[in-house]
C-alpha cells in the first residue's frame, strides 16, 4: 500500500471503522514493546476531477493537501489489485495540477479541466510502534474525516479509517495487526476507499470491457472484444509515451495499427461512416508514432553493425555522423508526437473509440455466427494476402522489388491481425495462421528497416564530401545492408513455402 506525502512507499493495510470505536489493545501484538502516545495533526485535501467526474468513475483520485504533508498526490487502481501513488511537491501555485501527474491522467481527461470537486479535512493521529530495541515497527494512523461537496447543497459526510503501514516491522506484524482490527469491528478497504465511492456517485461510469466472445456466439462479439483489448491497449501507452519511453511507442502504435486493420477486415459489420473516419484518425496517429520508432530502430541497428566492425574499416567520425543525425531525428519525432497527443484531434480520436465500443452500429452481419462470417473475413485477407506474394513472384527475371515487398508485409499484418482477432473461435488454427502471418510480417520487416537504413546511410555518405570527409564506411555499410536485405528476402520465401492452410474452420 502507497502511503501519504511525506511517507514514501510502505507496505501497510487500510480499514473502515465507526466514529465512535476504541483503538485495539495495540501494545499485545507481537514484537510490539511501546505503543507512543499518539501525536496529533490536521491538514485539508483538495480533490480535483472533471466536471463530470471523469477520474471518479475509473477509481483515481487526484489531491492537492495542504498542512504538514502538502503536496500533490495521484492514486490509480494498478493491475494487482492495490493502488499506485504518485506524488509531487506542492509548487508555488494553488491550483494548477503538476505537469508530471497531468500526464498521467491526460488520456482520461482530454481537454477537459480539472476543477476541485471535493474538500476533505482530515484530523489524524499518529501512533508509533516500537520495538524491543525502541526501532519504528509500524505506524498506526487513526483519521477522523469530514469532506464538503463543492457547489453541492447536500450536509457534509464524516468517517473514520485506521490504516497500519509497516516501517521495520514484518508481514506477521501486518497480519496480526489484520486480525486484531478485524476483531473491534473494523472493514477492511483501502485508503480513501470511501471518497473514492463518494465521488464515484456523482460520476458516469465508464464503459465496461467487452466479455470474451463464445465460440457459438455471433460474430459482433469477436470484433467488440478485439476492438476493446486494442483500445486498453492503446490507452495504457498513453502516459509512458509522454514520460519519453520508447517501448511504449512501440507498443501504441502497434495498438494503433490493429485497430486500424481490425476495422479494415471486418468493416461490414459496421454501418455508416465508422470505419473509414476512425482508420484514417488512427493511421494519422500511427504514422506519427512511426517516425519516432522508425529513427529508434535505425540508430539501434547501426550502433550493433558498427560495433562488430573492424576498427580499420571506420573511417572518420562515422558513428557520430550517425548519431547525431537520428538523435536528432528522434528529438524532432518526439516532439512532435507530444504536441500531437496535447490536440483535440487526438482527444476527438479517444472519443470516438469510446463512443464505437459504448454504441457500436453493427449491421445485421455482426448477429450472425461467429465461426461462418469471421471465418469468412479471414479467408478474405489470405487471399489478399497471396495477391500481393504472387505480384512479387512474377516479377521479371527475379527483380526485388522494395515497394512490393512492403505490400507483402502490410498483408500479412492485415492477415495476422484477422486471426488474433479470431482465435476465441478459430482456435488452433487461427491461431497457427497468426503465428505464420507474424513470421511473413518479421521477416520483411528486417527488409524494411533496410530500407530506412539504406536510405540515411546514402544521404550521409553523399553529404560527407562537403565535410571534407571519407565515404568508403557509409558504402560499406550500405552494402552490408544491402546483404541483410537479401537474407531478409530469403527468410520471407523460406517461411511463404511452408504457409498453412488459411481456414480456421474445420
Amino acid at each position: 500500500m502507497a502511503s501519504d506525502c511525506g511517507y514514501g512507499t510502505k507496505t501497510g493495510r487500510a480499514f473502515v471503522v465507526e466514529e465512535s470505536a476504541p483503538l485495539p489493545a495495540l501494545h499485545t501484538l507481537p514484537g510490539v514493546n511501546r505503543v507512543e502516545q499518539g501525536v496529533e495533526a490536521e491538514f485539508e485535501a483538495v480533490y480535483f476531477d472533471t466536471n463530470d467526474f471523469v477520474l471518479a468513475a475509473r477509481g483515481i483520485t487526484l489531491e492537492r493537501r495542504t498542512g504538514p504533508q502538502a503536496c500533490w498526490q495521484l492514486e490509480q487502481p494498478a493491475d494487482d489489485g492495490e493502488r499506485r501513488v504518485s506524488s509531487s511537491p506542492p509548487g508555488r501555485g494553488t491550483d494548477g495540477v503538476p505537469k508530471t501527474l497531468l500526464q498521467l491522467v491526460r488520456v482520461h481527461v482530454r481537454d477537459k479541466p480539472l476543477v476541485p470537486v471535493t474538500r476533505v479535512l482530515t484530523r489524524r493521529v499518529l501512533h508509533r510502534l516500537r520495538g524491543s530495541g525502541d526501532q519504528v515497527l509500524a505506524n498506526i494512523l487513526d483519521d477522523h474525516l469530514r469532506s464538503e461537496q463543492q457547489g453541492s447543497s447536500s450536509g457534509d459526510r464524516r468517517w473514520r479509517e485506521w490504516a497500519i503501514e509497516l516501517v521495520e516491522g514484518n508481514q506477521d506484524l501486518l497480519d496480526a495487526c489484520n486480525a486484531l482490527c478485524a476483531g473491534s469491528g473494523a472493514q477492511r478497504g483501502s485508503r480513501g476507499s470511501t471518497r473514492r465511492s463518494e465521488l464515484a456517485q456523482h460520476s458516469r461510469q465508464p464503459v465496461q470491457a467487452a466479455p470474451p466472445p463464445k465460440r457459438k456466439g455471433d460474430a459482433a462479439a469477436v470484433v467488440l472484444f478485439f476492438l476493446d483489448q486494442q483500445v486498453r491497449s492503446l490507452k495504457e501507452q498513453d502516459p509512458p509515451v509522454r514520460s519519453g519511453e520508447p517501448e511504449g511507442v512501440h507498443k501504441m502504435r502497434v495498438a494503433s495499427r490493429r485497430l486500424r486493420s481490425c476495422l479494415a477486415t471486418y468493416r461490414k459489420l459496421l454501418a455508416g461512416d465508422t470505419v473509414g473516419g476512425l482508420r484514417g484518425e488512427l493511421k494519422w496517429l500511427a504514422d506519427l508514432l512511426g517516425e519516432a520508432r522508425d529513427a529508434q530502430v535505425i540508430q539501434d541497428r547501426l550502433r550493433d553493425v558498427l560495433a562488430r566492425e573492424p576498427a580499420e574499416l571506420v573511417l572518420g567520425p562515422v558513428a557520430r555522423r550517425i548519431d547525431e543525425q537520428l538523435t536528432a531525428d528522434l528529438k524532432a519525432a518526439r516532439t512532435k508526437t507530444l504536441r500531437a497527443l496535447d490536440t483535440k484531434r487526438y482527444f476527438r480520436l479517444l472519443d470516438a473509440l469510446d463512443a464505437l465500443l459504448a454504441d457500436p452500429p453493427l449491421t445485421a452481419l455482426a448477429a450472425e455466427p461467429a465461426r461462418e462470417v469471421i471465418g469468412r473475413r479471414v479467408k478474405r485477407e489470405a487471399k489478399r494476402l497471396r495477391r500481393v506474394v504472387t505480384a512479387v513472384e512474377q516479377l521479371p527475371g527475379g527483380a526485388t522489388d522494395a515497394h512490393a515487398l512492403h505490400e507483402v508485409r502490410i498483408g500479412a499484418k492485415r492477415l495476422r491481425y484477422a486471426a488474433e482477432a479470431a482465435i476465441p473461435v478459430g482456435g488452433k488454427r487461427a491461431q497457427r495462421l497468426a503465428e505464420a502471418a507474424q513470421r511473413v510480417q518479421q521477416s520483411l520487416g528486417v527488409h524494411q528497416d533496410t530500407v530506412l537504413t539504406r536510405d540515411l546511410l546514402r544521404r550521409l555518405g553523399a553529404g560527407v564530401v562537403l565535410q571534407n570527409e571519407n565515404g568508403f564506411s557509409y558504402g560499406r555499410l550500405h552494402a552490408l545492408e544491402q546483404f541483410a536485405a537479401e537474407n531478409a528476402e530469403a527468410a520471407f520465401r523460406r517461411e511463404w513455402k511452408r504457409f498453412p492452410s488459411t481456414s480456421i474452420n474445420p
